[in-house]
């Protein structure tokens, strides 16, 4: 069933799709895709070609735009775009604590949700070729995770491609979580260095709602726990463009004076309850560290036994002294499940994920050393959440592909570089730049 709707400038068609939960066994169980077709208005009778984006995270659905916002625009001047949401993610059969008892106990939802990597993404997205196109091959836009996956189509089923467009989604083609969080905790102490360094004011008001936070329990209006660690991880913010200016903004006004004495403001609360949930994207806290998963090794909670080697990161041992407090990036934890409501009824599931043996590989260098698609990716020179240096490394394992390193953007340059960044990326895959 399609619904087909207008906004300025564009025509929008609601698609939806029926593709095997395990692309191993077809005839099994099935799940549904939701895609939302955008096309310009005056191109709308035209047989454009397709270009399908891939969202980051993972889980999270595709962009909503309204009109031709961001680097929709550009696209929409040549492609017929596809906005998929992702098995999982927005209107496609979503995972969250609601839906997946549906499947039975943790052991189930855990079985389950090992078939929403990568590589089931990239089947479910030649499913959707063979039905839109007719054979077709189209253009890839991999945002951040979404190039993760376009790595894994290029690996194996790069006859769907006409071309790949990566943007600050190189992933390391064999590293183990344990790797990539190593790499990941001194980028993210750099960019704290470099926030304190913006916003000397920050050191002192960060330290204070630490301490409270040591000596307080604090339950969000959403009955969040706001442990100092969760606290710590707002430091995701610092890889966006305008990330560390937001951090700024809202320490600035964490506490009032009340008859009690100080406290935590309503109003600091409420943005940071919209900060840390992971109601609108349960999954991508169970899966996060799924994505580096590729051989017998379990990865174990990875980002919680690494963070330990960095002692640094420790808020009571910072707070003995006199350091500035360090915030922590793009990791999930165990303690996540337990002070967030919309992931409590998940722990278990996550913890069998965390521990499973059984995952494959995502990458093939062979496919890659001899790849014939047109790709191009920029890579974020001071990227906090993808390690620059396996992006490179990565590059130089893709046949052909053309990189633009710059540091122009943070992470999110796709977003705030609009077309540009995609008009620069897709003159590369045509040698114009």
């Amino acid at each position: 069933m399609t619904a087909t709707y207008r906004q300025p400038g564009v025509v929008l068609t609601d698609r939806h799709f029926t593709v095997p939960l395990d692309h191993e066994n077809p005839a099994g169980e099935t799940i549904e895709l939701y895609a939302r077709e955008v096309v310009a208005g005056d191109k709308a009778a035209q047989g454009l070609p397709w270009l399908v984006y891939l969202q980051g995270g993972p889980g999270f659905g595709a962009n909503r735009f309204v009109g031709k916002g961001g680097w929709l625009g550009r696209a929409l001047k040549e492609y017929r775009v596809l906005l998929l949401d992702q098995r999982g993610t927005g209107h496609s059969t979503p995972a969250n604590r609601q839906t997946l008892p549906l499947r039975g106990g943790p052991a189930a939802q855990a079985d389950y949700l090992a078939r929403f990597r990568a590589d089931s993404i990239v089947r479910d997205c030649e499913a959707i070729r063979a039905e839109l196109t007719g054979g077709a091959p189209w253009t890839v836009l991999g945002q951040s995770y979404g190039g993760f996956c376009a790595v894994n189509y290029l690996s194996t089923a790069p006859e769907g491609l006409a071309a790949a467009v990566i943007t600050g989604g190189l992933p390391s083609l064999d590293a183990h979580a344990d790797d990539v969080y190593r790499a990941a905790f001194p980028r993210i102490e750099r960019k704290v260095t470099a926030h304190y360094a913006r916003y000397p004011q920050d050191v002192e008001r960060a330290r204070r709602i630490a301490d409270h936070l040591l000596g307080h329990e604090v339950i969000l209006p959403n009955g969040y726990r706001l442990t100092v660690e969760a606290f710590q991880s707002l430091g995701i913010l610092l890889g966006t463009s305008e990330g560390s200016h937001r951090l700024h903004y809202l320490l600035e006004h964490a506490f009032v004076r009340t008859p009690q004495g100080s406290v935590l403001s309503d109003a600091f609360q409420e943005d940071v309850q919209g900060l840390l949930s992971y109601a609108r994207h349960p999954l991508y806290a169970l899966v996060h560290e799924t994505i580096y998963g590729q051989d017998e090794r379990p990865t174990a909670w990875s980002a919680e036994r690494v963070r330990a080697e960095f002692p640094q990161f420790d808020a009571a041992k910072t707070l003995a002294g006199e350091e500035p407090l360090l915030f922590t990036g793009e990791s999930v934890h165990p303690w996540t499940f337990d002070c967030d409501p919309a992931l409590r009824p998940l722990r278990e599931t996550a913890d069998l994920l965390a521990a499973r043996t059984d995952w494959t590989p995502l990458y093939d260098r062979a496919s890659l050393a001899a790849n014939e698609v047109p790709v191009a990716a920029a890579v974020y020179h001071d990227d906090m959440y993808v390690d620059r240096a396996h992006a490179l490394e990565t590059a130089r394992s893709i046949r052909g592909l053309r990189t633009w390193v710059t540091d122009e953007f943070e992470h999110d340059g796709v977003g705030a570089g609009g077309p540009r960044v995609l008009d620069r990326l897709l003159a590369l895959t045509r040698d114009e730049a």
